[in-house]
């Protein structure tokens, strides 16, 4: 190939770069122009193009290449048909019908995706796409741009720990068409000071605080997870995926003083007496402060489910606070659920699960309309309305080899604005579980703290 000088002047004959006043999208008049999308129709020029990007990168990381839509889909075609990677294509807006996919082609969960962008202004059209592609449960770590205009969304995406890789900056095309006397030095210093005077801020999205849910909140679950939260500077949920009484009540006594809810499967326990097992389990719950979670993912009819959730063994409307349901059942299979509150399963943590983004839609319209919910269990955001609770957090960030996908308190309450964490072996499996408690409760408050900070950036 030729040089990198040689093969942007080769790009900028197809009128990539116009200089003059031109009005952008944000309403700022500019002195460039910057539209990529000519290079589509010189093959030769895209296939360069694509190995130039491609010599930029560690390929061994990914296992995929998405283009932002519209102008990088072509460049992100040819970088997998030069890499061999797999393309997956993501759209402006998921399909009216059919699959209602947002995202199209072969993927798995917890694959490394590469995103390709043509320019990058303020970021913003990145960061929207990263948070659709990560809602396929897919990984994001590295972004490759063709131009940069400078105005401060590569600082913006990296200050949020991506790695930008860029091939052409402005003020570098700048000085390559100045010695070629395509630009005189008036207008360079024209630009300069654009760029200089225009680097563009915009604001993502917040979250809402604890104590601003609490001030909307109408169930009284939801008021006393949020009161408790506040009061023990936590949003930890341990997962007591234990099998003997002695073993749920001694967790219990060792993390209740560092939680604010404990998540029992109490069909598990295999000594399981209500006197010797429940009330000594609500005793420390008492004592200690905590909400009592059922994890029972109640998934029938509604008389079934009411059963289940009344009768029996268990008595779980006798002790439960909430308890977790699946929605397939429908709006009235929830009605059963009388004096707890109803946390709606919309996604699994687990590899391969069957929790596809349409499902999450729908499940998600039954869980905000029904009033014995109060929020729903995810791997991906979910309206503010709602309390988000993600399982699968382990500071490990890794998988256990039997499916479960893990994810990092600093991931979950920055990326999908998460409420609580549900952290299982990463406590009850620890050598030292209330140590291990404290550190969950310290870096899920922490990171909570974090994610409501107002992400104004400047470059």
């Amino acid at each position: 190939m030729e040089s990198k000088k040689e093969f942007f002047l080769e790009c900028y004959k197809l009128g990539i770069i116009k200089f003059g006043r031109f009005t952008l999208k944000s309403g700022i008049e500019s002195p460039f122009y910057v539209d990529l999308r000519p290079l589509a129709s010189d093959p030769k020029i895209l296939k360069n193009l694509a190995n130039y990007l491609l010599e930029m990168l560690p390929l061994d990381n990914f296992d995929l290449i998405c283009g932002v839509p519209y102008a990088a889909l072509p460049m992100a075609t040819a970088m997998s048909l030069e890499s061999y990677i797999p393309l997956i294509i993501k759209r402006k807006e998921a399909k009216s019908y059919g699959t209602k996919k947002l995202i199209e082609g072969i993927y798995q969960k917890g694959q490394n995706c590469l995103l390709v962008e043509d320019v990058i202004t303020s970021g913003k059209s990145l960061v929207e796409t990263i948070a659709e592609v990560e809602q396929e449960d897919l990984k994001v770590a590295d972004i490759v741009v063709v131009l940069d205009r400078e105005q401060g969304g590569k600082q913006l995406l990296e200050s949020k720990g991506y790695r930008v890789h860029t091939l052409f900056n402005i003020s570098e095309v700048c000085a390559i068409l100045q010695e070629n006397g395509e630009l005189s030095d008036e207008e360079v210093k024209r630009i300069q000071d654009f760029l200089q005077g225009n680097h563009i801020q915009f604001e993502e999205k917040t979250r809402n605080s604890y104590e601003q849910k609490l001030e909307h909140a109408q169930h009284s679950v939801s008021k006393k997870l949020l009161e408790t939260a506040l009061a023990k500077k936590s949003n930890l949920i341990a997962s007591a995926d234990v099998t003997t009484t002695r073993e749920l009540l001694d967790l219990a006594e060792k993390v209740g003083p560092h939680v604010i809810a404990l998540k029992t499967h109490i069909d598990i326990i295999s000594d399981f007496d209500y006197e010797k097992t429940i009330l000594p389990l609500k005793a420390l719950a008492e004592k200690h402060q905590f909400l009592l979670m059922e994890d029972r993912k109640f998934a029938d009819i509604g008389n079934t489910q009411e059963l289940q959730f009344t009768s029996g063994v268990f008595k779980i409307t006798d002790w439960a606070d909430f308890v977790t349901s699946q929605v397939i059942g429908g709006f009235e299979s929830l009605d059963c659920f009388k004096n707890v509150g109803v946390v709606a399963i919309v996604g699994m943590s687990s590899k391969g699960a069957l929790t596809t983004a349409s499902y999450r839609e729908e499940a998600l319209k039954v869980a905000l309309s029904h009033p014995n919910v109060i929020g729903g269990v995810s791997q991906n955001p979910i309206p503010e309305e709602l309390l988000l609770f993600t399982p699968g957090v382990n500071l490990a960030d890794s998988g256990d080899g039997k499916g479960q996908q893990y994810n990092t308190p600093e991931h979950v309450f920055k990326m999908l604005h998460s409420d609580f964490i549900i952290v299982g072996r990463g406590i009850y499996k620890s050598e030292d579980p209330e140590t291990a408690a404290i550190t969950y409760k310290n870096e899920g408050w922490n990171a909570y703290v974090n994610s409501l900070q107002k992400n104004a950036f400047q470059g």
